[in-house]
């Protein structure tokens, strides 16, 4: 596990780290680095798309809507 994506390993975009408060190790600094590095791989390796859902039986045999009646014409096309 590395702090950089892999993808782009030739050129790695440094980490910027602020420590608002106290006076912390290089141990602790690391540590923190390591767990959050490790959250958000798990929730980049959890965040996938649903798969896409198939139509139902229903949804695949339904027919198009009507079209609307042109009324303008009259009755002039009926010969009966």
């Amino acid at each position: 596990m590395s702090l950089f994506d892999e993808t782009d390993a030739a050129s790695p975009v440094p980490v910027r780290i602020d420590v608002r408060r106290g006076n912390p190790t290089d141990e602790e600094l690391a540590a923190i680095v390591a767990v959050v590095t490790e959250a958000y791989a798990a929730e980049q390796a959890g965040a996938v798309a649903a798969p896409a859902r198939r139509p139902s039986g229903w949804q695949l045999t339904r027919r198009a809507l009507r079209t609307s009646i042109d009324r303008r014409g009259g009755w002039g096309g009926f010969r009966g």
